[in-house]
């Protein structure tokens, strides 16, 4: 016998088995987002290109260096790739950049009243000097935070920093500071030159900017390994007389034009709201860049061939960018959000993700926006719910130095994910073994499904609880994240105090 219930009636039976034990939960709102996760999942799954392309671009175009033919050639791929995939919308954002190359660099070490010099493997950090030649007593800062420098204040200037990239001998409650915030302190207490200890053992040089603005810093910042500072600190403490660096360097810097890459999936209900999904596509220019960032971009690209491949409509517009320029100071997105807001377009980004390094998520980041958590833990919990091994671990905390600073600093709502990498591979952050053999295809896998999920929650929700702050609003959010110093330090702080 057939039976047709009304919708309170089927609500009734459904709450009275559960009771009976025979259904455990139900919730009719979670019903349509487990379904498209679950396609989301399927297709994943089954079609992923992220791993295949990142593989094909790190052989056939090699690093990514922002304003290098290399770079461009990247910028050319990702549009390709996009259009592909079915997007006939895709289109460059163009912007102008004062782009830092490498040339030459030699640190030597040697005694005030010895001629017994010591060649120290070295490379020069990014937006260091076009030309610089300096000789200079040695000071060891050792982690090189605040207290660090203003406790050595009365002997720093004129002399070469020794400083720790990392924390050595962590503090409890201690933060580390970015190298170009380390650096900004350097240039700030008079010294003529720094220098930064890998502490990753190996012998692994590590390249980045020092520039906390993305431009020409005046005096040299240069990197050497964990085993060459060892030495370093072992002959400090060896001699009777001070050891002075002698740091000769040469490198280019010109304005050229660089291009993130956009491609639009148009709102079904609310076009005029967009949330944006981004990875910044350059890399550095001694190995691929395969971890910082080709699986954060080549995820981004995967998760728009998925919402393509299913036909997916969300409600709000997704924009998926790539950007260029993050490695020397944010300045793609940077562009991005001052084109956005000449526009008057800001109040439309009611969300931004960033994927940066972002890997094998087991969890989900607020950024220390109390108001959506509530609709996070819906989110992960329907994730869960479609794939169980995924963890669910919420954090509320929010970070700099990547491409969704410029949008938090004009108070947009930012969301990440929480993910992790082998030490090995944390090991090869921007050094020469940045390579795609890194790359754990299924944790690559793993981030677009994740990451596919989260946009399409974010994309189709009827309301979106986070509204962009007001300016005060922004001041009191960075206060509480604890970020109010770190951006002091990189002249970013625009309040007065």
């Amino acid at each position: 016998m057939h039976r047709t219930f009304t919708v309170p009636r089927l609500r009734l039976v459904l709450f009275t088995l559960s009771s009976a034990g025979f259904i455990t939960a139900f919730n009719p709102d979670k019903l349509p987002l487990e379904k498209a996760f679950t396609r989301i999942n399927n297709e994943v799954q089954q079609h992923s290109k992220a791993y295949e392309t990142l593989s094909d671009a790190s052989q056939r175009i090699g690093h990514r260096l922002t304003g290098s033919a290399n770079g461009s050639r990247a910028e050319e791929y990702a549009h390709a790739l996009l259009t592909q995939y079915g997007f006939d919308n895709v289109r460059y954002e163009p912007f102008e950049v004062e782009a830092w190359g490498r040339d030459t660099v030699t640190l030597a070490v040697v005694p005030n009243r010895s001629d017994n010099f010591r060649e120290v493997p070295v490379v020069a950090l990014a937006h260091s000097p076009v030309e610089a030649h300096i000789k200079g007593e040695i000071i060891d800062v050792g982690n090189g935070l605040e207290g660090d420098f203003a406790a050595l204040r009365d002997k720093i200037r004129g002399k070469v920093v020794l400083v720790n990239i990392g924390l050595s001998a962590p503090t409890k409650g201690a933060r580390n500071l970015h190298r170009s915030e380390k650096t900004a302190l350097a240039i700030q207490y008079g010294a003529t030159g720094v220098i930064m200890v890998n502490l990753v053992p190996g012998n692994v040089l590590l390249t980045g900017t020092a520039s906390v603005t993305g431009k020409l810093i005046p005096i040299p910042s240069v990197c050497i390994s964990l085993e060459s500072g060892q030495a370093i600190r072992g002959w400090m403490e060896e001699e009777r007389e001070r050891l002075h660096a002698v740091i000769d360097m040469t490198n280019t810097s010109r304005k050229i034009r660089a291009r993130n890459v956009i491609a639009t999936l148009r709102g079904s209900k609310f076009p005029n709201e967009k949330i944006i999904v981004g990875g910044h596509l350059d890399s550095w220019d001694l190995a691929t860049g395969a971890i910082d960032n080709g699986i954060g971009s080549f995820a981004v690209m995967d998760i728009a061939r998925t919402f393509r491949a299913l036909k997916l409509k969300p409600k709000r517009t997704i924009e998926f960018v790539l950007f260029m320029g993050e490695e020397q100071g944010l300045l793609g997105s940077r562009a991005n959000v001052d084109n956005l807001r000449k526009s008057g377009q800001l109040d439309r980004v009611r969300y931004m993700m960033n994927l940066d390094m972002t890997n094998d998520p087991s969890g989900l980041n607020a950024f220390g926006r109390t108001d959506i958590l509530p609709f996070l833990t819906t989110v992960g919990e329907t994730m869960k719910q479609v794939e169980p091994a995924f963890a669910n671990q919420m954090l509320n905390q929010a970070g700099l130095h990547s491409d969704h600073q410029p949008f938090m600093l004009e108070g947009v709502p930012v969301v990440g994910m929480n993910g992790h990498l082998d030490r090995s591979v944390l090991d090869c952050y921007h050094a020469n073994c940045d390579r795609i053999d890194l790359v754990n295809p299924d944790q690559l896998k793993n981030t677009v499904r994740y990451a596919s999920m989260l946009l399409y929650a974010l994309a189709d929700a009827d309301d979106i609880p986070t509204r962009r702050q007001t300016d005060t609003q922004t001041r009191d959010y960075l206060v509480a994240q604890g970020l109010r110093t770190p951006l002091q330090i990189a002249n970013e702080w625009r309040w007065k105090e």
